[in-house]
C-alpha cells in the first residue's frame, strides 16, 4: 500500500516537471500577461490611472519600480528571472496561483514589504523562484519514481493543487521567517536555509492534511530552530569531538574488563541446556557450569524441574587448562547431521562446541536463546584468552560507554560526591499499589 501511495505522488508530481523544466521564453505573450497581472494585483491602485497620462518611457519606468517592488532582480526585464530551470516557469505558476487564490495574502506580503526601508524587504519574486526550487528538491519534482522508497505524505490525496496549496503556505512561512530574524539582503540565503529546515522538519512528521501542516510549519518557528540545531549541534559535539573520542579510547579497556567479570559470572551461575539426540529430540536435560576459581567447568545430567544444581552433584568436569579451542555454527561436530532445514538453522545459530584433551573431544552445547549463546561463547572465549566477538559485547560496549561518558562529561563544579552508595530502602510491605491488569483484561 505504501508503494502504491508513493508511486501515485511521483507520478501526480512528475506533472509538475514539464514546467519546471521549462525556462521562462521573453518573447512568450502568455508569460508577459501573467508577470503584468502580478504586477497589476499587487498595485491595483496604481496600475489604474490613464495610460495616457504617461509617456511609455514614463510607463517602462514605472512598471520596472513595481517590478523591483515584487522582489524580481531583473526589473526592467523579469522574464529573465525565470529563465533558470529548474524551477523554471513553475515558479511563475506558483506566483500567479498565490495571487489568484489569496489575493489578500499576496497584496500584504508585496505592499508590507515594498514600504520597509530596501535593506530589510523580503523579495517575494525572488524568494518564491528559491522556494519553488526547494519544493522541488524536497518532493523530487522531476525524479523518476522508485520501486523501493517508502515516503510519502498522506495530506497530498486531500487536494486537487497540492503543490501550489503548499507553496502559498510556505511562501508566507518565508515572510514570517523573515521578520523573525530581522534579516536584510544579504541575509538572504540563511533565511531560505531555515525554511528548509522548518519544512523538512514538519514533513517528517508525516501531517495528514495541509491545515495539519501549516499550524505545525509555523508554530516551528526560528527560534525552535535554533534551539533544535543548537541541541544537535552539541549532541554532535560531545560524541564526535577529539577529547570525547580519546575519552571514549581510554575507557573501553575498563569496561571491557567489567564485560568479562559479568561474562564469566555468568558462567559460574550456569545454565541448563537440553540434549539433541541424533533425532534431533530434546529429550534429556544437562547443566553446565564454571568452578568459582575459574578452573574446572562442571557439568552432568539433571532431571525436570531442577533449577541450579549444586556444583557437587556434576560430576563431569574438563579443566580450563585442557580447553583448546571454542567452535561455533557449522564448525561444531553435531550441526553435521542433516535434518530439517528450519531447525538445522535454529541449531547452527545457537550451538557451540569446547574442543578439550589432548585427543580432542568435544563438549557440543546447543544454547536456549541467543543471549545465552553470546554470554557463553564470550565467556569461554575469556577463558582461552581471545577475544570476546559476540554481538552482545559490542551492545553492552556501546551502552556503557555512552552512560560513562555522560557522568565523565556532567557538570559537577561545587557538588559534593557522597564516597559512599546511598542506602537501599527496604522493599515495601505490600505491592497492592501496583495495577493489576488481569482486570482489565476480563
Amino acid at each position: 500500500m505504501a508503494h502504491y501511495l508513493y508511486v501515485l505522488q511521483s507520478v501526480s508530481l512528475n506533472l509538475c516537471e514539464h514546467r519546471m523544466r521549462t525556462s521562462m521564453d521573453p518573447y512568450s505573450q502568455e508569460q508577459r500577461e501573467l508577470l503584468q497581472s502580478l504586477r497589476q494585483t499587487a498595485f491595483e491602485l496604481e496600475s489604474e490611472a490613464p495610460a495616457g497620462n504617461f509617456s511609455t518611457e514614463r510607463r517602462r519606468s514605472l512598471c520596472a519600480k513595481e517590478f523591483r517592488k515584487l522582489g524580481f532582480m531583473n526589473n526592467s526585464n523579469p522574464a529573465e528571472d525565470l529563465r533558470r530551470a529548474p524551477p523554471g516557469l513553475l515558479a511563475l505558476d506558483n506566483m500567479v496561483y498565490f495571487s489568484r487564490n489569496t489575493p489578500n495574502a499576496y497584496s500584504r506580503f508585496v505592499l508590507e514589504n515594498s514600504s520597509r526601508e530596501d535593506k530589510h524587504e523580503c523579495p517575494f519574486a525572488r524568494s518564491s523562484i528559491q522556494l519553488t526550487l526547494i519544493l522541488c528538491e524536497i518532493l523530487h519534482v522531476g525524479e523518476p519514481c522508485s520501486e523501493t522508497a517508502q515516503a510519502f505524505y498522506p495530506m497530498f490525496f486531500g487536494q486537487d493543487h497540492f503543490f501550489e496549496e503548499l507553496f502559498c503556505i510556505c511562501i508566507q512561512l518565508v515572510n514570517k521567517t523573515w521578520k523573525e530574524m530581522r534579516a536584510t539582503q544579504e541575509d538572504f540565503d540563511k533565511v531560505m536555509q531555515v525554511v528548509r529546515d522548518q519544512i523538512t522538519r514538519t514533513l517528517a512528521l508525516k501531517p495528514t492534511s495541509l491545515e495539519l501542516f501549516k499550524t505545525r510549519v509555523n508554530a516551528l518557528n526560528y527560534s525552535e530552530i535554533l534551539k533544535l540545531r543548537q541541541t544537535e549541534r552539541l549532541h554532535q559535539e560531545e560524541t564526535l569531538a577529539v577529547p570525547v573520542l580519546e575519552l571514549r579510547e581510554r575507557l573501553k579497556p575498563e569496561l571491557l574488563e567489567l564485560i568479562r567479570q559479568q561474562r564469566l559470572l555468568h558462567l559460574c551461575e550456569g545454565t541448563l541446556f537440553r540434549k539433541i539426540s541424533s533425532r534431533r529430540r530434546q529429550d534429556k536435560l544437562w547443566y553446565c557450569r564454571l568452578s568459582p576459581n575459574h578452573k574446572v567447568l562442571h557439568y552432568g545430567d539433571v532431571e525436570e524441574g531442577v533449577e541450579s544444581p549444586p556444583i557437587e552433584s556434576l560430576t563431569e568436569k574438563i579443566p580450563v587448562a585442557d580447553m583448546k579451542m571454542l567452535l561455533v555454527g557449522k564448525e561444531c561436530p553435531h550441526t553435521k547431521e542433516k535434518s530439517s532445514g528450519k531447525q538445522n538453522k535454529d541449531v547452527l545459530e545457537l550451538a557451540f562446541s569446547i574442543v578439550h584433551d589432548v585427543e580432542e573431544y568435544c563438549l557440543n552445547f546447543v544454547a536456549p536463546t541467543r543471549y545465552e549463546f553470546c554470554l557463553w561463547t564470550d565467556g569461554l572465549n575469556v577463558l582461552l584468552g581471545k577475544e570476546m566477538t559476540s554481538e552482545r559485547t559490542q551492545t553492552d560496549l556501546d551502552v556503557l560507554l555512552s552512560m560513562e561518558l555522560k557522568l565523565r562529561l556532567l557538570d559537577l563544579e561545587n557538588i559534593s560526591i557522597p564516597d559512599t552508595p546511598p542506602p537501599i530502602p527496604k522493599p515495601p510491605s505490600n505491592l497492592n499499589f501496583c495495577y493489576d491488569f488481569s482486570h482489565a483484561e476480563q
